[in-house]
């Protein structure tokens, strides 16, 4: 639901032309995704698109997709995988009319593979990467986030083939191609080093909260007036300075958390003693003394933190964006590029509320032709 748009999103930002095809009368799921009655979702994810409608399986909307389609560089889907052959969309025809296209598929599972055509929402994937079962306390039930992860991560890895695409297109005087995009494979890719650790090891991990098979110490602690404080003792010189910092340095003379490996083996001891010294301390105390020692540590924020942050006031992290309902508030175009910085226009709008523009201009469709087919429920 969320990764074909994320992809076009962060594409659209950049200044392409991103046409967003919809179901008439329905269109997209994303728009019920709704905060305060309104479609914050729809009108982020959306954002700097075209809106047309378009109905796949008539006959008269098949027609209309295949004189669309050599118009444009790029097509995104995600469908079911084995939908756009039912609908006699496959990558076959689809080349056939633009032999330039890059055609992206994203889907659960992948295109191919017994499991394919299995309906893959970002939660299953989630569940089923591994995802779930090293996220939670220790003894506690497996934990999928709570937005969605694995679509973001497609999402990303989808606009980045589509630059690897048109870039061998372009070039290199290449051919279009189809790029198959899984959520499953996307996350997967980016849990850590799995595969070699179970293969070297024998090891799976689990659960175990914030701590870190790598580095320690590793979490979020309670100040004593019930704030949090996150730590990332991530390298042995950081590690030990913040044991330092609080009084701990003892701990270093005794073999258990002498070494970055003696700590990770005896974590929950050092998680232990860091959670009384920051628990002895209001958060104000904690920061003077992170900001006193150049410690790797930062409070634990909310959106609402994060608003009134100077540093990121700064940096413009978020833009407030006319919407249909009102002004929409946003994060700004990420990433920042110094000769060509992206920009936003507007906010996702309304159901079909480009199809004269898009049909009357790339197809050349008059008024009452377009009139027609939206009363014949095509558009």
């Amino acid at each position: 639901m969320v990764a074909g748009g994320l992809a076009g999103m962060l594409l659209a930002d950049f200044g392409a032309e991103v046409v967003k095809v919809e179901q008439p009368g329905s269109g997209d799921p994303l728009r019920h995704w709704t905060a305060g009655g309104r479609p914050l979702w729809w009108q982020v994810y959306a954002r700097n698109k075209r809106f047309i409608t378009l109905d796949l399986k008539a006959a008269e909307g098949v027609a209309l997709f295949g004189r669309l389609v050599p118009r444009f560089d790029v097509v995104i889907e995600s469908f079911v995988p084995g939908t756009l052959e039912r609908l006699g969309l496959g990558w076959g025809v689809l080349r056939s009319w633009q032999p330039r296209l890059i055609l992206v598929r994203l889907s659960g599972w992948g295109q191919t593979g017994p499991g394919s055509e299995r309906p893959g929402f970002g939660t299953l994937v989630e569940a089923a990467s591994g995802f779930a079962a090293m996220n939670g306390e220790p003894g506690g039930p497996p934990i999928v986030p709570a937005f969605p992860l694995a679509d973001m991560t497609a999402g990303l890895y989808a606009s980045n083939a589509i630059m690897l695409a048109l870039y061998h297109r372009d070039t290199h005087h290449g051919s279009g191609q189809c790029i198959d995009v899984a959520l499953f494979e996307s996350l997967f890719s980016i849990l850590g080093p799995l595969p070699a650790e179970y293969a070297a090891t024998g090891r799976i991990r689990t659960r175990d909260g914030s701590r870190s098979g790598n580095s320690s110490p590793r979490g979020c602690y309670r100040t004593s007036d019930d704030r949090w404080l996150a730590v990332s003792g991530s390298t042995p010189k950081m590690a030990e300075r913040f044991l330092r910092a609080y009084g701990l340095e003892a701990m270093l003379d005794d073999p258990r958390f002498a070494t970055n490996e003696a700590r990770v083996r005896h974590a929950i001891f050092v998680d232990e003693a860091i959670s009384a010294a920051i628990g002895a301390r209001t958060l104000a105390e904690n920061e003077a003394i992170v900001a006193a020692h150049g410690l790797t540590a930062v409070r634990v924020q909310t959106v609402a933190d994060i608003e009134q942050d100077s540093h990121w006031r700064a940096r413009q992290l978020t833009v407030d964006i006319e919407a249909a309902d009102g002004r929409v508030r946003m994060h700004d175009v990420v990433p920042k590029l110094s000769e060509t910085p992206g920009r936003i226009d507007w906010a996702g709008g309304e159901l079909g509320q480009d199809n004269d523009l898009v049909y009357g201009r790339e197809l050349g469709l008059s008024a009452d032709e377009i009139r027609r087919l939206g009363r014949a429920g095509v558009i």
